[in-house]
């Protein structure tokens, strides 16, 4: 077996890494690669055989207290051959140096077909993302009650984020909301923040996350404003099954189930309002 050299990504990885998990079948945001290098620059690892990248994996710390593993990615040709071992140590011993001990917790979503395996590493399941698409047959009419999200403070921003996410993550929330080609709005009430969305262009269609709100009324009214940048395009969504709402959102804008992926955590579970939650941000980062 060849050694696998192991380094971390400069942004040009970044955006290899997501062309590898376009390739995948995950769908990722065209211009997801900014805002995820900015998150944390040290922590994505690609592994290497003779100069030639074969494979990837993100290891991110939003703060001392929670990281997110994703993009982990062997090339086919290369499986089982012990390099995915190689570089998961590399990320898991990464993460646990950057957090602090008694407080951290370690999330991933893990398609169905792997729970028992992280299971088996100290992994415990928490609830499912279940991934809809929802076909428009008209455009939806920009609702009044929205507000373009560049027109709240992005302190208020951080701050209801926050409350829903389980951290503050402005490295990651500033490119976020400003994504390329994507859009973002909010519903704001007396000054503070009672929702928002954002909605950016994917290899497919477009993809809603996250998608935080106070109640089903306000999300509603947000969807349709996201989903109106997307005109005719499909559009992808990836809703917490223990969200009330999703049987709701279902019926009404006929959402069609695609994937499901199971929430997990070790160490420590991130307690969150799933209620409030109407759409992850991203399965790659949380």
């Amino acid at each position: 077996m060849n050694a696998l050299k192991i380094r971390q990504m400069t942004p040009k990885d970044v955006q290899l890494a997501l062309n590898w998990a376009a390739a995948e079948g995950w769908n990722p945001g065209i211009n997801d690669a900014i805002a995820f290098h900015a998150t944390d620059p040290t922590g994505f690892l690609i592994g290497e055989v003779n100069g030639e990248p074969i494979a990837c994996i993100s290891a991110v710390c939003y703060d001392a207290t929670f990281g997110f593993i994703g993009l982990y990615i062997v090339k086919n040709k290369w499986r089982k051959q012990g390099y995915g071992t190689q570089i998961w140590q590399a990320a898991w011993q990464q993460l646990n140096l950057k957090l602090e001990e008694n407080k951290r917790s370690v999330a991933l979503d893990a398609v169905v077909e792997r729970e028992a395996t992280y299971r088996k590493i100290g992994f415990t399941p928490a609830y499912r993302h279940i991934c809809h698409v929802y076909e428009a047959t008209n455009s939806h009419v920009l609702p009044t009650d929205v507000v373009p999200l560049v027109d709240v403070p992005l302190t208020e921003v951080i701050r209801y984020d926050a409350e829903l996410f389980g951290v503050s993550r402005p490295q990651f929330l500033q490119p976020w909301i400003n994504v390329q080609e994507g859009t973002a709005y909010g519903v704001v009430n007396a000054g503070k923040l009672k929702g928002y969305g954002v909605i950016r262009p994917c290899h497919q269609g477009f993809k809603i996350g996250p998608l935080f709100a106070d109640n089903r009324e306000i999300a509603e009214c947000l969807f349709q404003a996201l989903t109106s940048h997307a005109a005719l395009e499909p559009v992808f969504i990836d809703i917490p099954d223990a969200n009330s709402a999703i049987a709701f959102f279902t019926r009404r804008y006929n959402l069609q189930q695609s994937f499901t992926y199971i929430r997990m955590y070790c160490y420590r579970t991130l307690i969150t309002d799933l209620n409030r939650i109407f759409g992850a941000t991203t399965l790659s980062l949380g």
